[in-house]
């Protein structure tokens, strides 16, 4: 379902069609008007310019977020692929213990017979 929200930033109105609720959009709305007039008094410079300088603060700030979730992605690759390795040699190790069981107890039986046979 689709919203159209009305906001005001900077004193200028924008509608938005968004499927985000609008107390989100007024959210976002609230935080880049106050970066906005936070970068035009700190920096002395025009509405233009402090918005065009959030912008860029924004768009670096999703590039490096970004980059930090491909590399947590990665890195959860390897933790699957690393559990999954240990799982193979796991289930390989399990295997051959049932392996080496069966042996002690055939030899087992073979060292029952032999003392059978010798006590006879």
């Amino acid at each position: 379902m689709m919203n159209k929200v009305k906001v005001v930033i900077c004193g200028k109105d924008y509608v938005m069609q968004t499927a985000e609720a609008p107390n989100y959009v007024y959210g976002l709305a609230r935080t880049l008007e106050n970066r906005i007039t936070d970068s035009m008094d700190r920096l002395g410079v025009s509405q233009y310019t402090a918005a065009i300088m959030v912008a860029l603060s924004a768009m670096d700030d999703l590039s490096k977020a970004n980059e930090r979730l491909d590399q947590i992605s990665d890195e959860t690759k390897e933790y699957v692929d690393d559990a999954g390795r240990a799982r193979i040699e796991r289930d390989a190790a399990l295997k051959e213990i049932e392996a080496l069981r069966s042996k002690i107890a055939q030899l087992e039986n073979t060292l029952k017979l032999k003392k059978l046979k010798d006590q006879l």
